[in-house]
């Protein structure tokens, strides 16, 4: 029987695990801290935990968080994380710093089984979900990096390799961690965004959650005909029933709901879909980030020229509808959007990705 791994159980969990091995919540509360505040994963190493507390939680769990396998530096200062699981796959994180804030794009689920055709993590189809412990540990890694500069991500994305509500369970565990204020680690709901390719059920039930987190939809066109065709979950919940659930999703008062729409030449960039994508989102506090396609081998479409992406920004900024241009970072080493693949970890430790 496999030991649980901590890193993955809510604090309050922790004090319940603390009582069954007969010790005091407040021993829980300790282990909590040790983990999530000062990351700290040596059971060893919690010195004001009982030796004989510490005995028995040994024989029970670990605390293990990734020690990533590789990490690519960009041209544009983002790094690429690799991490390698047990039994074998990869999965990629993303740091992304600019000025005073650094991202972190983490990954959900090994591979992807939505298939939306610009995007190459779609083409290795989906292998499994990720547990809690591994989502976590890429956070709790990347910031192990981070503090060796003094530094942790200031915000979390959930946008990396896979379908973050498709992997419901555990994306709530960590969404729990993450933003528990007094023993978890502590992230403002504000600085964290789950994005989704469209789930509707899922989208209503994280809204009941009442984690507060930012919602990210990824949209790329506007028509269900074309959407369909770039995004077969589209067949499944149309625009429609994706906009009715993007209004129920409860927002507080200066939070606003993000739109990915990758820029795809002559599939969807033309004045026409930037008219209807105003239209479309009529009603809904909305941000919209234009992201320029980013190539990858294989690929059949193309980055729009820029004067047709900055005409597409200007009918929707016209409208009243905030929208930026995201260029992706970490495009040169395979980190950017749309771009992240990995193969197992079946070969040398330079493997490429």
């Amino acid at each position: 029987m496999s030991r649980v791994n901590l890193v993955g159980v809510l604090p309050s969990d922790l004090e319940d695990l603390a009582v069954e091995l007969g010790a005091s919540r407040y021993r829980g509360r300790q282990l909590a801290t040790w983990i999530f505040r000062k990351s700290v994963f040596d059971l060893e190493a919690m010195t004001d935990l009982p030796k004989d507390f510490r005995a028995r939680l040994g024989e029970r769990v670990v605390v293990e968080v990734p020690e990533p396998e590789r990490l690519t530096p960009s041209q544009d200062g983002s790094q690429k994380l690799v991490f390698v699981l047990h039994g074998g796959s990869r999965i990629s994180s993303v740091l992304m710093p600019d000025d005073d804030r650094t991202t972190l794009c983490v990954s959900t689920q090994v591979g992807c089984g939505f298939a939306c055709g610009f995007c190459l993590t779609g083409v290795m189809g989906l292998e499994r979900n990720l547990t809690a412990a591994e989502i976590v540990g890429q956070i709790l890694a990347a910031n192990r990096l981070l503090d060796k500069e003094s530094r942790r991500a200031t915000h979390i994305v959930f946008m990396g390799m896979g379908e973050p509500l498709a992997n419901y369970a555990a994306l709530v565990t960590t969404l729990r961690i993450l933003t528990d204020a007094k023993l978890g680690v502590g992230y403002s709901p504000r600085r964290i965004t789950v994005s989704t390719v469209g789930l509707v059920p899922g989208i209503d039930k994280l809204g009941r959650e009442d984690l507060k987190v930012n919602l990210a939809i990824s949209l790329h066109a506007t028509t269900d005909e074309v959407r369909s065709r770039l995004m077969p979950v589209n067949r499944s919940f149309d625009l429609a029933a994706l906009l009715a659930a993007v209004k129920r999703y409860p927002l507080a008062a200066r939070q606003r709901v993000f739109f990915e729409y990758v820029m795809l030449e002559d599939v969807n960039d033309t004045s026409d879909d930037a008219q209807r994508l105003a239209r479309l989102l009529r009603g809904v506090k909305a941000k919209v980030n234009l992201i320029p396609f980013n190539d990858w081998e294989g690929a059949r479409f193309r980055r729009p020229p820029l004067a047709r992406i900055l005409a597409f920004q200007s009918i929707l900024l016209d409208a009243g509808i905030t929208t930026t241009v995201r260029w992706s970072k970490g495009e040169d080493i395979g980190a950017a959007c749309g771009q992240l693949r990995e193969s197992p970890a079946v070969t040398s430790l330079s493997a490429s990705s």
